[in-house]
C-alpha cells in the first residue's frame, strides 16, 4: 500500500526545496528494523531481534483482500492494510513497539532463558499499562473489555494456544498505537480514542475468530479501510466536529458556554450514549454529537459549564468557605459577650444557643450553592440527562427545607425562653430537639469523616463501578470518569492533616484574639452613637450601620485571606525541615568540597557506577539497609565506606575518567580558563607515580608544609614525622608525587648509559633503602631539604620554557649534586667512599666541575605530555596559595559544589545503561532565536551599547576564557570576530534564551550516556590500558593545547569500542518540534540553517514538524513529518510523512505542538523541555538514578511525574533578574518540596518534569489544549495526573537550568500571562472537580497552592480600597468627629494595616526565599541577601507584581480577555519609552494609584483626626508606598529611567501619541487605537460583568457629593439640592469644552480669528463667573482647587461607563464627545504620571544612583556598566 502522491499544482511554502525521498532502505529513525545485515550498533542486542521477529510471525492470518501480500510484512503491516492505516504511521508504531519491547527486555530480572524470544511476561506488562485505562474505561460504562487473551500466568511453553494468546497480545497493543499514532487532536480526547480502540478491537476479534459478515455472507472485513481509510472514515468526522465548535469560539471570545471545547468532546465518551448514539460502522454522521446537526440540536456542553463568575471561587471550594463563615460567625458571638477568653464566654447559655445560629448559616449557604450550581450548569441539562435537572431542583428544595426548619426550631427555642422568663426544661427540650436535626443534618459529613480516617476504603468503593453505588452516591455528587480513588495512604493523610490543623489552630487563634475581638467594643459604640452632626445630607441618620460595615469590610477581607500568610509561614519552615533531612546545603562551596573530595570520589563509585546486580533485582530489607548504612558512612566519612582510592584500583581511573569529562565541558563552555583546567583535572597515571594524583587544587602549599614539618622534626624518628605528613591525605600524596615525578623526571633528561644517569639512579635507590629501613632523618639533615627544594623548584622553572638554556641546567644539577651527595648526609663521605657507592664519577681525572656537561638530553619542544606533567610539578613545589577561588567564575563554583552535595543525597541506584529506562526530551519551538545572528548583537541601542559588548562586560571572564580557547586555535584577539563568526555566535548564544543553548544542554544526556556505557562495559584493560599507543598519548594525558575542545570530541570517546553509540541512541532521543520549520526552508529563513547545522552536530537531534501541502483548487493537505540529518548521506533526511486531518491549531499553540509530534518520541519516560532551558553534564549523569525513582511507591502509588528541580541562570543579568530568579527559585525548590511532602498536591509547573510517558500517552498526553482555558497548558497535565489517580513527586539531587524574564516589561507581561491563566482556571472543571474530590486538607492545599494565591493576592488591594474608602467616608460623613477617633478601634486597625503592609512589601515571597537561602547557603549570606533586595528596592518591585497580579487576575474573571503574551526573551540594555510603559501599565496600575493618591490627599485635608495619630501615620505610609510603588517602579526599573534628555524625549513622544489617529494605525502609534484595545474585554464579556463593571465605577461619583458639601460657597447647607445643583458645574465645564472643540472644527483652519474670538469669550465669562463668586458669595479661591478633586473623578467615571455602554453610544453625537473627554483624561494622567520622573531627573545623581540599583549585582562582579550605559566602550 504504497502511498501515492496526489497530483500537485503548487506545492506550498514549505516543500518546496524538499530533498526527494531516498529509497525506504536507507533511511531510518534509530534502529534499522527493516534490515538486520546491516552495519548498526543496536542490532547486535539479541532483545531487538526477538522483538522484530515476534512481530513477523504473521503465520496462519488471513491475508487482507485487494491488495498484495509481501512476505515480509509483520503484524502492523497486516493491521496497516486491514484498517487504513498510513504506511509512515504503520513503520513509525513499528520502531516505537519494537524499541521498547527490547528496551523492557533488557530490563528483564532474571534474564530469559531464551535471550531471542520476546518473553511473554514483557509483552504482557506492557499491554496491561498501556489498555490499564481502556479496561478502567469499559468497567466505567458496564461494557465487555475487546481484550480476549487466557488471564492465567503464561508459562514458556511454546503450545499453539500461547502462541496465539502472545499474537493476540501485540496485535491489541500495536492497534492501540497504531490508533493513537493517527488521532491528530483526538489525542487530547482520551475516552475518544478508547471508544475507538473499542471499536476496532470488536471489528479485529471477528477478523481474528473468522466470524462471518451477516450482510454480506463473505468473511468479516472492518469497516474503516483502503489508503487512509482510518483518517478519512474516522479521524477526520471527529476533528471537524471540534474544528466547527473551535470556530465558533470567535477565537476564544465567545463565552465558554457556547461552545464545546476538548474537554466536552471527552466527556461525551463518559457516557453510554456515545454506544446508542455514535453507533460506528463507523460513525453515524446524522448523530447529534456531530457538527453536522444543527447548533440547536447538537450535544451541548458535557460534564461541566464554564460559567464567567467570581462566585466559581466559592462554588469550587465552598467547604472552606463555608468553614470560614461559620468560624467567623461563631467568633463574633463569642467576641460579643466582652469576655476575656472565648471559654469564659461559652459559660452563658444565651451565647450557646446563639451558637446554634451558626447551623442556619450553614444551611443558607447549602441554598446558595444549589442555587449556584442550578444558575451555571442548567445548560448540561437536556433530554437525555433529565435526571440531573431533578437533583439540581430537588438540592435547592432540601437546602431551603433546612434553613426554615433550623430557623423555627430556633425561633422555638427564644419564644419558650421569653415566655418561661429563663432557661426552663421545656427551653433546653427544645434545644435538644435542635440538635437533633442537626445530627440529622451533618450525618453525611460525618459519614464522609470516618471514610476520611480510612481512606484506602473510600478509594476502594470509588473505583467499584456497582450501580448499587451509584444509585446510593446519586444525591451527593454527579457519577464521572475522573476523580475516583484519589485519596491518599494513612501516613500521607496524617501529615498533611496535621500541617493544616496547626495552621487553621494558628489562624483562628489570631484572628479571634487581634482582629474580631479588638473591634466589638468600637462597634457597640458607634451603634450607640446618638445625635451625630453629619456634614452632608444624609439619607439613613437614625443609626450608623454604614459606619459599622466599612469599619467591619477591611477587618472581614483580611481575614478571608490571612490563611495564605499563615500557610507561606509554616510551609516555609517545613520546607526548610525536609530540606535539612535530604541534606540540602551540607557541600556549600568548593572549601568544603575540598574536606570531602575522597568521599565524594567515593559517592560518585556508589551513585553514578552500577553495582553488580544479584539474581534478585528486588530492593530486599536487607538490601535497602546495607544501601542506607553505607549512605551514612559516606556523608560521615566512617568505616572503610570511604577506604582511600588508590592508584592501582580500576575505581581511581573511572573516577578521574569521570571528574575529567566534568571538568572538559566547564572549559568548552568557557566557564574556566586552560590554567584552572589544568588545577582542577585529576590526572591518569604515569610516570611510576604510586598515589593518587588528586587535582592541583587539594595539593596546593601541602608539599611547602610537609618541608617545614620536616625541618622542625628533624631529630624525630622517621615514624613519627611521616605519621604527621600523613594526617592529611592530600599531603602524603603531594610528597609522593613530586618525589616520584622528580625521580622519573631527572632520569627522562639524563642521557641513559651515561655515568650521570647511573649516579642519579644509585642516589634515589640509597634514598629509598633508608626511607624503608625508616632511617631517613638519622642519615639526612633535615634542614638542607629547603635548599634541594629551591634548587629543584629553579630546574623544574627552567624546563617549563620553550627555549631551554643547556649550561643553566648544567649548572643547576651540579649545585643539587652538590647537596645531596656532599651536604645532605649527615655523615660526610670520602670521594673514595662515593665511588665506591656508584655517587662519584669513576675516573680519577674528571671531576664534580664537569659533571653533566654532556649527559643532558632535552626532549622534543612540542612533547605536550611532558610540559603538561612539569607543569604540575612545578605547581605541587611552588604553590603557596590555597587557591580558594579556583574555579574563579561563580556557576562554575555553583555547579560544582550542587553536584558534589548532591550525591551525598538519597537517590536510587543507577542501573547499566543497557538495563536503565529509555527516555527522551521534548522540546516545542515556534520562531523564536535558534542562534543570535552577528548582525543583532553587534548593532548598538541609541547608547552605543550592543548586546555583545553587553554580554562581554557581564560575562567577563567567559569571555576572557573564550579568547584564550581560540587563541589556542591560532588566533588573535582582533581577528576573532572576523574569522570565527559562527563561533562568536555560539558564545552569545550560549549566554542567551536561545534554542541553540536548549540543544547543548539536552544533549548533554547522550554524551553522558555514551560515557556511562563505556563505563559499564569496559574492563580493566579497557581502561587502564588506553588505545594503542598507551596511556601516555592521545588517552587522558593527551597533548593539551592539541586536544580540540569542540562540542563532538573529547578525551573519553577516544577510548570507546563502538557500541556505546548504539546504547545511548537506544535509551534517549531528542525530538524538537519546529512546527513552522518546513516554512522557514521555504522562505530561506536563517532559522532553518540553523536547526539543520544542529542537528548535523547532535546525532540523536530529530525534528518534527508540520508540513502544508498545496493541491489543485487551493486545497491544502497537512502533514506531521519528522527529520534527521544523515551522517553518511551527508544531508537532512525525511524519516515519517503522517497526514492530519486538517490544520494542527485548534487549541492553544504549545500543547497543539507538544501533541503533534509525542508520536515520534520514545521509552518509557519524556522529559518535557521549553525553549528557554538548559542543562548540565554533570546532572545528565543522574538520569539514570532519577528514572528509577518511577520504580519507588511514594505513599500508595508509584509517581507518574517526577517533578525536577530548576537552576534559574538569568539572576546575573540585573538586579530585577535577581529579584525574579529569587523568588522563582524559592518556588521551585522549597515551595515545590512542601507540595510534594507533605500536602500531596505537587503539580506540573514548567517544564523540566519527567513523565510517565506511557502512562500520559493513554490519559490525553502531557498538556491540555483548549482555546483559552487551557492558556496555562502546563499545570493542566498536574490537575489531569491528580484527578486519574496519578502520583506526583520532586526530587532534588538533580537540576535543569531555566531562563526568566529580565526586564520589568517582559516581567509584567509573563505575569500577566500567569494572572490570566489562574483567572481563567477558577473557571475550569479540573479545579472544581479537585474542589470536590480531594479530602478537605487537599483541598485547602490546592486552593492555597494555585488560584487561592492569586484571589488572595487581589483581596491585598481590595483591603487597601476598602479601608481607604471607609476613612474617606467617615472623615467626609462627620461621622469621624463623633467620638470615633477617640475608642480603642486603633488595636484591630493597627493590626489590619500590620498585616496588609506585611503582605504588600511581599512576605508571600520573601519569607520562602530567606529561609530557603539559609538552608543552602548558610544564615548570613541569606539575610545579607535580603538586605541588599531590600535596598535595591525589592520591595517596591514585589508591590507593583501584586498590582499586575490582582488587575489580571480579576478581569479575566469578570470579563476573559486570557491570552497568550509573548515576552521576548531578550536582553535589557534598551531604554523604554514613556509611551510604552504608559501603554502597558496605565489602566493596571497608574490609573489606581492616582485613584489611591487623591483618596489619601481628600482624606488629609477633609480628616479631623489628629494628624499624629498611630492610625493616621501607618495608614500614610503603606498606602503612600502603595501609590509611590505603582507609579515610579516602571521607572525605577527602565535602564536612563531618570536621564533628563531622555524624559524630555519621552514627553516629546507621549504628546505625538495621544494627538495622533489614522484608521490602521498601531496600539504602538496611536493613543486612540491603544483606547479602543483596552476596552476589548468589555466587547466580551456578559451581562453579569457589564452591571459589575458599572457598579465599581459608581465610586467615582462619591467624591463629588463628599466633598461639595465641604466647600464653603455652600454656607453649611445640608439639603440634598446642594448635591444636584453641582452637577451644574459638570454641565458647564463639558459645555465649555463642546464650544471650544466645534469652534476648533469650524474655524481653526480658515477662519482663525473667529476661533480666537470664541476662546476669548469663554475665557472672560470663565473669569468674570469666578469674580462675581468670589464678591458676592462665601466662595474662596481653595473651593475652586478642591472642587477639582470632586468633578475629575467624576467625569471619570462617566467616561467608564461610556466605555461600558458603548454599543448603544457608538452610533450616537456623545460618543465623539466620550473619545475627546477621554484624550484628554489620558493625556492629564500621563502629565501627573511624568511630573516626578521629569523632577528626579532634573536632580543631579540619580541617574547614576538609579544605574546602580538596577545593574548592582554587576557591579559586584566588576562590571562598567556606567562606562556602558554612557557607550564610552573601551574596546
Amino acid at each position: 500500500m504504497n502511498r501515492q502522491q496526489p497530483p500537485l499544482l503548487s506545492r506550498g511554502p514549505s516543500i518546496l526545496h524538499a530533498p526527494p525521498r531516498p529509497p525506504e532502505r536507507d533511511v531510518y529513525n534509530i534502529i534499522p528494523i527493516h534490515n538486520f545485515l546491516m552495519d548498526h550498533p543496536s542490532l547486535r542486542y539479541p532483545e531487538v531481534r526477538a522483538a522484530a521477529a515476534a512481530l513477523r510471525a504473521t503465520g496462519d492470518l488471513r491475508k487482507p483482500p485487494f491488495v498484495t501480500w509481501n512476505h515480509n510484512n509483520d503484524l502492523l503491516d497486516w493491521l496497516g492494510l486491514l484498517f487504513g492505516f498510513q504506511n509512515d504511521n504503520v513503520k513509525n508504531q513499528r520502531e516505537h513497539l519494537v524499541l521498547h519491547l527490547a528496551n523492557s527486555q533488557m530490563r528483564l530480572q532474571p534474564p530469559p532463558t531464551i535471550p531471542d524470544a520476546l518473553a511473554p511476561a514483557v509483552l504482557r506488562k506492557f499491554r496491561i499499562k498501556l489498555l490499564r485505562n481502556y479496561s478502567s474505561w469499559c468497567s466505567y460504562l458496564g461494557q465487555k473489555s475487546q481484550i480476549s487473551v487466557s488471564s492465567r500466568r503464561f508459562r514458556t511453553g511454546t503450545s499453539s494456544a500461547e502462541s496465539n494468546d502472545h499474537r493476540r497480545e501485540l496485535l491489541y497493543v500495536s492497534l492501540y498505537l497504531l490508533i493513537w499514532g493517527e488521532s491528530a487532536n483526538l489525542r487530547f480526547a482520551p475516552e475518544c480514542i478508547c471508544y475507538i480502540f473499542h471499536q476496532m478491537a470488536v471489528e479485529l476479534n471477528y477478523v481474528l475468530d473468522e466470524k462471518i459478515d451477516p450482510d454480506t455472507g463473505a468473511p468479516y472485513l472492518p469497516w474503516p479501510s483502503g489508503e487512509f481509510g482510518y483518517l478519512k472514515s474516522v479521524v477526520i468526522p471527529i476533528y471537524e466536529t471540534i474544528k466547527t465548535e473551535v470556530e465558533s469560539s470567535r477565537n476564544g471570545k465567545a463565552p465558554h458556554s457556547a461552545w464545546r471545547n476538548y474537554d466536552d468532546i471527552n466527556e461525551y465518551f463518559w457516557s453510554r450514549r456515545c454506544f446508542h448514539g455514535l453507533k460506528w460502522r463507523p460513525l453515524v454522521y446524522s448523530c447529534n454529537f456531530f457538527a453536522t446537526t444543527p447548533k440547536a440540536k447538537r450535544v451541548g456542553k458535557t460534564g461541566f459549564v464554564e460559567q464567567r463568575s467570581f462566585w466559581n471561587v466559592f462554588r469550587s471550594f465552598d467547604k472552606l468557605w463555608v468553614m470560614l463563615i461559620l468560624f467567623l460567625q461563631a467568633m463574633i458571638i463569642v467576641a460579643w459577650e466582652g469576655k476575656d477568653f472565648p471559654w469564659h464566654a461559652l459559660e452563658n447559655r444565651g451565647a450557646q444557643v446563639e451558637l446554634l445560629t451558626v447551623f442556619i448559616t450553614w444551611a443558607a449557604l447549602r441554598v446558595w450553592q444549589s442555587a449556584l450550581d442550578a444558575g451555571t450548569q442548567y445548560s448540561l441539562v437536556s433530554r437525555e440527562t433529565a435526571w440531573l435537572g431533578v437533583r439540581m431542583a430537588l438540592k435547592f428544595m432540601a437546602a431551603l427545607t433546612w434553613t426554615v426548619l433550623f430557623s423555627v426550631f430556633y425561633a422555638r427555642i427564644w419564644s419558650q425562653k421569653n415566655a418561661d422568663g429563663g432557661w426552663s426544661d421545656e427551653a433546653n427540650r427544645r434545644i435538644v430537639s435542635f440538635l437533633q436535626a442537626v445530627l440529622a443534618f451533618v450525618l453525611p459529613e460525618l459519614l464522609a469523616l470516618g471514610l476520611f480516617i480510612v481512606p484506602w476504603i473510600r478509594n476502594v468503593l470509588e473505583e467499584l463501578n456497582w450501580p448499587v453505588l451509584y444509585w446510593l452516591t446519586w444525591w451527593f455528587q454527579t457519577r464521572i470518569f475522573v476523580g475516583r480513588g484519589v485519596r491518599e495512604g494513612l501516613v500521607n493523610n496524617f501529615k498533611y492533616t496535621l500541617f493544616w490543623i496547626v495552621v487553621l489552630a494558628s489562624k483562628f487563634a489570631f484572628s479571634y484574639f487581634l482582629q474580631i475581638k479588638p473591634l466589638v467594643a468600637p462597634t457597640k459604640v458607634l451603634l450607640n452613637l446618638k445625635e451625630v452632626t453629619y456634614k452632608w445630607h444624609e439619607f439613613f441618620n437614625s443609626t450608623n450601620r454604614m459606619a459599622v460595615v466599612l469599619l467591619w469590610v477591611p477587618v472581614v477581607l483580611i481575614y478571608f485571606m490571612d490563611l495564605q500568610i499563615w500557610y507561606a509561614v509554616y510551609s516555609s519552615f517545613v520546607g526548610a525541615t525536609i530540606g535539612l533531612f535530604s541534606h540540602l546545603g551540607e557541600i556549600r562551596n568548593i572549601e568544603q568540597l575540598r574536606l570531602r573530595f575522597q568521599f565524594f570520589a567515593n559517592a560518585i563509585k556508589f551513585n553514578l557506577m552500577t553495582e553488580e546486580l544479584f539474581l534478585s533485582p528486588k530492593m530486599t530489607l536487607v538490601k535497602k539497609l546495607r544501601d542506607a548504612i553505607h549512605r551514612l558512612r559516606l556523608r560521615y566519612g566512617l568505616g572503610q565506606a570511604f577506604s582511600k582510592i588508590e592508584s592501582s584500583q580500576v575505581e581511581a581511573t573511572r573516577f578521574a575518567l569521570i571528574w575529567n569529562e566534568i571538568i572538559a565541558t566547564f572549559r568548552e563552555e568557557d566557564l574556566i580558563s586552560d590554567q584552572e583546567h589544568e588545577l582542577l583535572e585529576l590526572p591518569p597515571n604515569c610516570w611510576d607515580i604510586r598515589v593518587i594524583r588528586w587535582p592541583c587544587v587539594l595539593l596546593c602549599n601541602e608539599l611547602l608544609l610537609a618541608l617545614s614539618q620536616a625541618t622542625e622534626l628533624a631529630d624525630e624518628p622517621d615514624r613519627l614525622l611521616w605519621l604527621k605528613i600523613c594526617n592529611n591525605e592530600y599531603r602524603r600524596c603531594a610528597v609522593l608525587e613530586a618525589y616520584d615525578t622528580v625521580k622519573y623526571l631527572l632520569l627522562m633528561i639524563i642521557k641513559d648509559g651515561t655515568e650521570e644517569y647511573s649516579i642519579i639512579r644509585n642516589l634515589f635507590m640509597e634514598i629509598d633503602s633508608t626511607i624503608d629501613t625508616e632511617k631517613f632523618t638519622e642519615v639526612y639533615k633535615m634542614s638542607l631539604l629547603q635548599q634541594i627544594h629551591a634548587k629543584l623548584t629553579s630546574l623544574i622553572r627552567l624546563l617549563k620554557q620553550p627555549e631551554k638554556d643547556l649550561s643553566e641546567a648544567v649548572n643547576i644539577l651540579q649545585a643539587l649534586y652538590e647537596l645531596s651527595v656532599r651536604e645532605f648526609p649527615r655523615v660526610k663521605k670520602s670521594i673514595a667512599q662515593l665511588r665506591a657507592e656508584g655517587l662519584a664519577p669513576r675516573s680519577q681525572t674528571s671531576d664534580a666541575g664537569f659533571l653533566f656537561e654532556k649527559a643532558i638530553e632535552f626532549l622534543d619542544a612540542d612533547d605536550a605530555n611532558f610540559d603538561r606533567q612539569v607543569r604540575r610539578l612545578y605547581t605541587i613545589l611552588t604553590s603557596r596559595d590555597s587557591m580558594h577561588n579556583v574555579p574563579k567564575n561563580l556557576e562554575a563554583r555553583r555547579r560544582i559544589a550542587f553536584f558534589s552535595n548532591s550525591l551525598f543525597m538519597n537517590m536510587p541506584r543507577a542501573p547499566a545503561v543497557e538495563k536503565m529506562m529509555a527516555f527522551s526530551v521534548l522540546t516545542p519551538y515556534y520562531d523564536e532565536d535558534v542562534l543570535y545572528s552577528l548582525l543583532n548583537i553587534r548593532r548598538e541601542n541609541e547608547d552605543g551599547v550592543s548586546t555583545l559588548f553587553y554580554l562581554q562586560k557581564i560575562y567577563e571572564d567567559e569571555w576572557e576564557n573564550f579568547l584564550e580557547r581560540m587563541r589556542r586555535e591560532g588566533m588573535q584577539d582582533d581577528d576573532v570576530l572576523e574569522t570565527k563568526q559562527r563561533d562568536v555566535r555560539l558564545w552569545a548564544s550560549y549566554r542567551g534564551q536561545t534554542l541553540s543553548r536548549t540543544v547543548r544542554g539536552m544533549m548533554y544526556y547522550y554524551r553522558a550516556l555514551k560515557m556511562l556505557a563505556f563505563l559499564d562495559t569496559a574492563s580493566e584493560m579497557d581502561i587502564k590500558g588506553g588505545p594503542p599507543d598507551g596511556l601516555d598519548g592521545p588517552h587522558l594525558g593527551m597533548p593539551f593545547p592539541s586536544r580540540n575542545l569542540n562540542r563532538a570530541t573529547s578525551n573519553i570517546n577516544l577510548l570507546f569500542k563502538g557500541h556505546e553509540y548504539g546504547s545511548a541512541l537506544m535509551k534517549f532521543t531528542y525530538v524538537i518540534t519546529c512546527q513552522v520549520y518546513g516554512q522557514h526552508k521555504a522562505k530561506g529563513d536563517a532559522r532553518a540553517e540553523e536547526i539543520l547545522y544542529l542537528m548535523k552536530n547532535n546525532e540523536a537531534l530529530r525534528v518534527a514538524y508540520v508540513d502544508e501541502v498545496y493541491l489543485e483548487r487551493g486545497a491544502i493537505e497537512y502533514y506531521s513529518v519528522l527529520v534527521k540529518y544523515d551522517q553518511q548521506l551527508r544531508r537532512e533526511v525525511e524519516i515519517y510523512r503522517i497526514r492530519l486531518p486538517g490544520p494542527l491549531k485548534l487549541g492553544e499553540g504549545k500543547p497543539e505542538n507538544q501533541n503533534h509530534a509525542i508520536i515520534f518520541t520514545r521509552g518509557d519516560a519524556v522529559q518535557t523541555i521549553d525553549m528557554n532551558q538548559d542543562n548540565y553534564f554533570e546532572e545528565a549523569l543522574k538520569m539514570r538514578n532519577l528514572l528509577e525513582e518511577f520504580n519507588n511507591f511514594y505513599g500508595i502509588r508509584k509517581p507518574t511525574i517526577l517533578g525536577v528541580r530548576e537552576n534559574v541562570f538569568t539572576g546575573s543579568v540585573s538586579s530585577l533578574a535577581w529579584f525574579m530568579s529569587a523568588q522563582e527559585t524559592s518556588f521551585v525548590t522549597l515551595g515545590q518540596r512542601v507540595l510534594a511532602n507533605p500536602l500531596k498536591v505537587r503539580m506540573h509547573y514548567g517544564h523540566p518534569d519527567v513523565f510517565d510517558r506511557f502512562w500520559f500517552l493513554s490519559r490525553g498526553g502531557v498538556s491540555k489544549a483548549s482555546k483559552v482555558i487551557n492558556i496555562s497548558e502546563d499545570i493542566f497535565s498536574g490537575f489531569n495526573c491528580t484527578l486519574r489517580g496519578g502520583n506526583v513527586t520532586h526530587h532534588e539531587y538533580i537540576q535543569v537550568g531555566k531562563g526568566r524574564d529580565v526586564g520589568l516589561n517582559q516581567i509584567s507581561m509573563f505575569e500577566a500571562k500567569v494572572a490570566s491563566g489562574n483567572g481563567e482556571q477558577v473557571l475550569s472543571r479540573d479545579v472544581y472537580r479537585l474542589g470536590h474530590r480531594l479530602d478537605f486538607f487537599r483541598m485547602l492545599s490546592v486552593f492555597y497552592t494555585t488560584i487561592g494565591f492569586y484571589f488572595n493576592s487581589m483581596m491585598v488591594i481590595l483591603t487597601v480600597y476598602a479601608f481607604l474608602w471607609g476613612r474617606l467616608y467617615l472623615a467626609l460623613s462627620g461621622i469621624e468627629n463623633a467620638r470615633l477617633a477617640h475608642t480603642s478601634n486603633n488595636k484591630a486597625l493597627g493590626t489590619i494595616l500590620n498585616q496588609q503592609f506585611i503582605i504588600q512589601l511581599g512576605l508571600f515571597t520573601a519569607l520562602p526565599m530567606i529561609v530557603e537561602n539559609t538552608l543552602e547557603h548558610g544564615f548570613l549570606p541569606a539575610v545579607w541577601d535580603f538586605l541588599t533586595m531590600q535596598l535595591q528596592l525589592a520591595s517596591v518591585f514585589y508591590t507593583f507584581s501584586l498590582g499586575t497580579h490582582t488587575h489580571f487576575f480579576g478581569r479575566t474573571i469578570l470579563h476573559g480577555g486570557a491570552k497568550y503574551r509573548a515576552t521576548g526573551r531578550g536582553f535589557v540594555v534598551q531604554h523604554k519609552s514613556f509611551v510604552e510603559n504608559y501603554r502597558l501599565y496605565a489602566r493596571s496600575h497608574f490609573v489606581k494609584a492616582i485613584e489611591l493618591g487623591i483618596i489619601l490627599t481628600v482624606y488629609a485635608s477633609e480628616s479631623s483626626m489628629a494628624k499624629m495619630t498611630f492610625v493616621y501615620i501607618a495608614l500614610m505610609i503603606t498606602s503612600w508606598f502603595l501609590v509611590v510603588s505603582w507609579i515610579m517602579a516602571p521607572f525605577v526599573f527602565n535602564p536612563s529611567g531618570f536621564d533628563w534628555l531622555k524624559t524630555v524625549y519621552d514627553f516629546d513622544g507621549f504628546m505625538n501619541w495621544i494627538w495622533s489617529s489614522g484608521v490602521f494605525t498601531k496600539a504602538e502609534q496611536s493613543w486612540e487605537t491603544w483606547w479602543y484595545e483596552e476596552q476589548d474585554h468589555l466587547r466580551t464579556t456578559g451581562l453579569w460583568g457589564k452591571l459589575l463593571e458599572i457598579i465599581l465605577d459608581l465610586r467615582f461619583f462619591f467624591f463629588q457629593y463628599g466633598i461639595v458639601y465641604q466647600l464653603h460657597i455652600t454656607g453649611g447647607n445640608k439639603s440634598i439640592a446642594v448635591y444636584l445643583l453641582s452637577w451644574i458645574y459638570m454641565i458647564v465645564a463639558v459645555g465649555i469644552y463642546i464650544i471650544i472643540s466645534y469652534a476648533g472644527d469650524k474655524y481653526a483652519a480658515k477662519e482663525h480669528i473667529y476661533y480666537r474670538l470664541v476662546q476669548f469669550l469663554v475665557i472672560a465669562l470663565t473669569v468674570l463667573v469666578l469674580v462675581i463668586l468670589l464678591k458676592f458669595t462665601p466662595f474662596q479661591f481653595l473651593d475652586f482647587v478642591t472642587s477639582l478633586l470632586a468633578f475629575i473623578p467624576t467625569g471619570w467615571g462617566m467616561i467608564l461607563i461610556a466605555q461600558v455602554l458603548r454599543p448603544f453610544l457608538e452610533t450616537t453625537v456623545v460618543w465623539d464627545t466620550v473619545v475627546a473627554l477621554a484624550r484628554l483624561y489620558d493625556l492629564l494622567l500621563g502629565v501627573i504620571v511624568l511630573a516626578p520622573v521629569a523632577l528626579l531627573s532634573w536632580l543631579p545623581g540619580f541617574q547614576s544612583m538609579q544605574t546602580r540599583i538596577l545593574f548592582n549585582e554587576g557591579f559586584s562582579r566588576g562590571l562598567q556598566i556606567s562606562r556602558l550605559l554612557a557607550g564610552k566602550k573601551s574596546n
